[in-house]
């Protein structure tokens, strides 16, 4: 038995899998984000704990004490500073937060060479403007700054005293030289930082320490080694099988990501693609990210009265009728691919009195289709072929959604067992991988596919016409100010 642990933002899922990579169980536990100010987001580290220990414990007892292994996936780029005992010194600034905005530039300012070392623009959703926005404005705070973790290594830390993170994770920070895979001592110190403060590396496959006996003791399970794990995109790889040059995939959660391995390092950050490595050995891989994809949706069922997402979800697909008028722009929070502009802002455009409930559900549906859309158009820029790709994530729970995408895209989506809940899963893979002999082509097969959706032509033709006027739509809003 394996146990994949995903630290997510909107909650935390375990997961048991077996030797046969059967789900055996699964919980979760909610999580909730604040956000003070406008573009801030940021959650409390002790809440991530808390729903970790309720998550694992509310799995069956007698299934959880065969556990071998420990994986863990989460959320990229949230920056969690501790003093030197260890103690939180702030909530923690989440991939989502928009304030660093102003540091980013003067970071690409100070170190030209910033691009081809990390691969990535400076980005306000990664860890490293964070702690130079702090060094500007919560000085005292900075200083105090003995480890920076990301969330799920802050849970690491508490689960087997271990400063470590894996090589996906930390790709995302803006510290590493992702040819390398290991730190950059030149953007550490353009941030103010040395290595002393930085968790250390190793492969998410390989094992980082062992689980606590009174953790142990706690969960119901022997000192169990912990794997180094995966950020959450390549984590729902490894679950989905995407460890192959031009295997791809989509994860519909939190944020929309469209994901592609490759074999080697190829960065394109002028398109504002991410290049980070993966969580296995020798693999790195392209992402094109939304801020907003199912959140957005979410948002758009509770300003319209919709009791659950599941309701907005059924309600479009009974009305079963695309959009004509209304559109939606699902700019929450800000956007990365392709427009990195951490202002951009939502909005409903040409509603007029035939407009309801089930047609803004479905302008929301189709309003994030087409901002995932140009981003796999970034991604085709760079020369990758995207003809199928597997879901992943809650979003996946949609297959008219997926009718939407798979129309948008002109793309065939595939449906694969445990999409719900892909990056636990691909931890729990990785787990098993850091206390066996086996390989990772061997275990890290794709899942059987459930259902496929290939694009409806009729559908294809007037989401193309419809994307230019939401393409338009962004350019002429972009600069305003509510």
């Amino acid at each position: 038995m394996y146990l994949g642990i995903d630290i997510g933002t909107s909650g935390v899922k375990a997961v048991l899998v077996d030797d046969a990579q059967n789900i055996v169980d699964q919980a979760s536990a909610p999580l909730s984000v604040q956000r003070p100010q406008p573009l801030w987001s940021e959650q409390d580290p002790a809440d991530w704990w808390a729903a970790t220990c309720k998550a694992v414990t509310a799995l069956d007892p007698h299934k959880r004490s065969g556990v071998k292994a420990i994986g863990l996936s989460g959320q990229m780029h949230g920056a969690t500073c501790l003093d030197d005992a260890d103690n939180v010194l702030r909530r923690a600034i989440l991939w989502n937060d928009g304030r660093s905005a102003v540091e980013c530039s003067a970071m690409m300012g100070a170190l030209p060479s910033l691009t081809s070392i990390t691969g990535n623009l400076a980005m306000p959703g990664f860890t490293a403007p964070k702690l130079v926005w702090m060094q500007r404005h919560e000085p005292e705070t900075f200083k105090k700054t003995a480890k920076v973790l990301l969330p799920k290594d802050y849970v690491r830390l508490l689960m087997s005293g271990d400063y470590a993170s894996d090589m996906s994770d930390s790709a995302g920070t803006l510290w590493m030289d992702v040819a390398a895979r290991d730190w950059s001592d030149d953007v550490l110190s353009l941030t103010g930082l040395h290595r002393k403060h930085m968790p250390d590396l190793f492969e998410g496959s390989s094992a980082t320490g062992k689980l606590s006996k009174s953790v142990a003791n706690d969960w119901g399970m022997d000192c169990v080694p912990i794997a180094g794990g995966g950020g959450d995109n390549a984590a729902g790889a490894v679950g989905s099988g995407t460890i192959s040059s031009g295997d791809g995939f989509i994860s519909l959660g939190t944020s929309g990501v469209v994901f592609l391995a490759d074999g080697q390092y190829r960065p394109n950050p002028e398109s504002a693609v991410h290049t980070f490595c993966h969580a296995l050995p020798a693999l790195w891989h392209q992402m094109s990210v939304m801020l907003s994809a199912a959140s957005a949706v979410d948002f758009v069922a509770k300003i319209t009265g919709f009791k659950t997402p599941a309701d907005l979800y059924a309600t479009a697909e009974h009305a079963n009728e695309p959009g004509r008028g209304a559109m939606f722009l699902p700019y929450l929070s800000g956007e990365r691919t392709p427009h990195n502009n951490p202002n951009a802002k939502g909005a409903f455009f040409g509603l007029t009195h035939e407009d309801n409930s089930a047609t803004l559900a479905q302008a929301a549906l189709e309003g994030v289709a087409f901002a995932l859309a140009d981003g796999i158009d970034a991604l085709r820029d760079t020369g990758a072929s995207i003809e199928t790709l597997s879901v992943i994530g809650g979003g996946a729970r949609s297959l008219y959604w997926g009718k939407i995408l798979a129309s948008a895209f002109d793309v065939t989506l595939h449906y694969r067992g445990g999409a719900d809940v892909g990056p636990a899963f691909g931890a729990a893979r990785l787990a098993r991988l850091c206390v066996s002999s086996e390989s990772a082509e061997d275990i890290c097969t794709p899942p059987p596919i459930e259902a496929t959706i290939e694009p409806d032509n009729s559908l294809r033709d007037l989401y193309s016409q419809r994307r230019v006027s939401f393409q338009k739509l962004y350019q002429n809003t972009k600069d305003l100010t509510a």
